[in-house]
């Protein structure tokens, strides 16, 4: 199974996925880790574009052809990135759950956006101008919708498992 989260930053989609990736014992990928590995062996963070994403399919592909599931956590922010994901998932033949996770409250995000710490050493993480400004394209495609500012982070990994069940 191949389990991808996305969403704009500070919605809550790391603090899901990861909850997550351990219920399931599942290979968890996250694109800002990949991206800030990229950034400390030398690439310039103005150029990485879509690399942590091609990274992440990539590993994404292997983790499934061994028979793990995998989780995996980013943005997911155009049709692009998207496709890209489902395209791993129809190559290895493995069923595809896409989930966007949103904050409908905005003062509830702008106060999870200003007071995060960063947990990627090295990570700059966006301020609430950035996350206002991010390309961020609607979805049109099915998906599991997650709104945090109705459900904790629990009930959202009890969504999702029942949504899998």
């Amino acid at each position: 199974m191949l389990i991808v989260f996305g969403g704009l930053p500070g919605t809550g989609k790391t603090t899901i996925a990861q909850a997550l990736a351990r219920r399931l014992s599942a290979t968890y990928l996250r694109i800002d880790e990949i991206e800030q590995a990229l950034v400390a062996g030398g690439f310039s963070a103005a150029d990485i574009g879509g690399s942590g994403y091609l990274v992440a399919n990539a590993l994404a592909r292997s983790n499934l052809a061994n028979g793990c599931a995998v989780v995996a956590d980013c943005v997911n922010p155009v049709a692009e990135s998207r496709a890209g994901w489902r395209a791993i998932a129809d190559f290895s033949r493995t069923p595809l759950l896409e989930i966007e996770v949103i904050c409908s409250n905005p003062d509830e995000h702008r106060r999870r956006i200003e007071g995060r710490q960063a947990d990627i050493s090295g990570h700059d993480l966006p301020t609430w101008d950035d996350v206002l400004s991010h390309d961020y394209t609607p979805w049109t495609e099915p998906r599991l919708l997650i709104d945090t500012a109705e459900l904790s982070a629990q009930q959202a990994v009890e969504l999702v498992e029942q949504h899998l069940a």
